[in-house]
């Protein structure tokens, strides 16, 4: 069976969509403040990690930190409505550099739209 995740090239696509991602984010001055991290490096690997399982590759992500739990892990961390924003801005730019078809586009963006919508715990402008 084949995944989506082979479907769009599998880990090199997700590795420039992810790398694109952050690129963006370490320049952003409402998200790079929720990154705690001096590099971002650790997170960009358990991001990818993370795309490369729910598409369909690879179940690294789990072997290594279990269930996603993407609410609990975030929630120390002030999601605003404006950081899910600028976070679409930057994963939109990433799925821009992966040039995938059209309704390859459509599947991923419809997924990490609703799941930036999720990620939102605080309505309170930080």
């Amino acid at each position: 069976m084949t995944t989506f995740y082979d479907e769009i090239g599998g880990y090199p696509t997700i590795e420039k969509i992810v790398a694109t991602f952050y690129a963006g984010v370490a320049e952003d001055p409402i998200l790079r403040p929720l990154y705690p991290e001096e590099d971002l490096g650790p997170a960009e690997e358990r991001f990818r990690l993370f795309l490369v399982q729910y598409w369909g590759g690879p179940t690294t992500y789990s072997e290594a930190r279990g269930h996603p739990r993407l609410r609990m892990r975030h929630a120390p961390f002030a999601v605003t409505p404006a950081a899910a924003e600028r976070w679409l801005v930057h994963f939109r730019e990433g799925l821009d550099a992966a040039q995938l078809t059209p309704e390859q586009d459509a599947r991923f963006w419809d997924y990490v739209t609703h799941a930036a919508q999720f990620m939102v715990n605080t309505f309170d402008e930080v």
